[in-house]
């Protein structure tokens, strides 16, 4: 059964965001990434037939009947959880929550007509309240932004690509959605992390979580900051190769990579964004219908672009050379796969990253 009432107020005190907008922490990557993915040929035909097709009901129907609903006499303590996420962030209607008997740690927020957050035992055993809290207010602002329509579409493609993969014309269409779907979902996983931090108010806490999704219970045997040296490690190292080797890791992958996320969530946590968002200041749901699509736009643009400057990623590094109309793309192009100094036809600058043992700042 869904509430709409907040009797109870956080555990402890924790900041509020009345009206908070998703846009408040939506990250850039994720609204462009939703953009491309609506302009894709032939998603809107997909997803309005889907959309009537989903067997929205069986799903409830499913978890209702083998999985445990989390409520007032059932893990009780993930319910005052959810409460409090759903009131920090002012989502008014409390979402169904189900726990799932599955030893692999997930987590995920599906539906069409009303989202249900599914948690697993494996997650359950894994995590203590405080990270355990992060995770159920990163599902609460899945729901808020609206992405558990799109995430019920992709689980249900995903399957049918399975079965139709026989088809050599359906897979390949099929598989261009799931693709695209793929890329927005791993964005939307960035904003989700934001509104979980906003909710829990612990970034440590956070920080802990996907560690552990990471690398287990053995927390004494781990150390944040250590994991996250192997996030700045991973996007500074390596030629040319190992960027495209990046990619073809992550384009099969629905989540980003774990030791990124932490690292990106840590960056935002320090950012001048989430200071005012804390301070109260931030855009509100009233306002969403004043938005301008073009500002949207403009932001994602210039978080791209920001993105190719500031990397210390070869490819990327390559990426704003051809934008900023470098000399010698031809011996760039061939030093960055082969580690190699160059000797074209003019200056070549420093193939960044390519001493694959470096992990310093750039």
């Amino acid at each position: 059964m869904t509430d709409t009432g907040f009797e109870k107020t956080p555990a402890r005190d924790r900041r509020r965001f009345p009206g908070i907008s998703s846009r408040a922490y939506e990250h850039p990557a994720d609204r462009s990434a939703l953009v491309a993915l609506r302009k894709l040929s032939g998603f809107d035909t997909v997803f309005k037939a889907l959309s009537g097709l989903l067997p929205e009901r069986s799903l409830r129907l499913l978890f209702l009947s083998d999985s445990v609903r989390v409520g007032e006499t059932q893990f009780p303590h993930l319910y005052g959880m959810l409460r409090d996420a759903c009131f920090i962030l002012d989502l008014e209607k409390v979402p169904q929550m189900y726990v799932q008997q599955d030893p692999r740690p997930n987590a995920m927020c599906i539906g069409l007509d009303e989202p249900i957050i599914v948690v697993t035992t494996g997650l359950v055993k894994l995590l203590d309240e405080e990270e355990m809290r992060a995770v159920v207010g990163h599902e609460v602002g899945h729901a808020l932004s609206g992405h558990a329509v799109y995430r019920t579409v992709l689980l249900f493609l995903t399957s049918l690509a399975l079965k139709v993969s026989w088809i050599p014309l359906g897979n390949v269409a099929i598989s261009a959605i799931v693709t695209a779907l793929r890329e927005w979902f791993r964005k939307s996983e960035l904003s989700a992390d934001r509104a979980g931090l906003l909710a829990g108010q612990d970034v440590n806490a956070s920080m802990r979580g996907l560690m552990k999704i990471a690398g287990g219970d053995n927390l004494h045997e781990m150390n944040v900051d250590a994991f996250l040296a192997q996030a700045e490690e991973y996007e500074s190292s390596g030629d040319l190769r190992d960027s495209v080797l990046k990619i073809l890791n992550v384009l099969p992958r629905t989540h980003p990579l774990t030791a990124v996320r932490a690292a990106e969530l840590r960056k935002w946590s320090l950012s001048r964004d989430f200071q005012r968002i804390m301070d109260g200041h931030y855009p509100r749901r009233d306002e969403d219908k004043d938005t301008s699509v073009t500002d949207s736009f403009r932001q994602s643009a210039s978080h791209y672009a920001d993105s190719v400057r500031a990397s210390r990623d070869p490819l990327m590094k390559l990426v704003g050379d051809l934008a900023g109309g470098a000399g010698d793309l031809g011996g760039k192009l061939r030093d960055r796969f082969t580690g190699g100094s160059g000797s074209g036809g003019g200056p070549s600058a420093p193939a960044d990253g390519g001493d694959k043992g470096s992990n310093g700042p750039g």
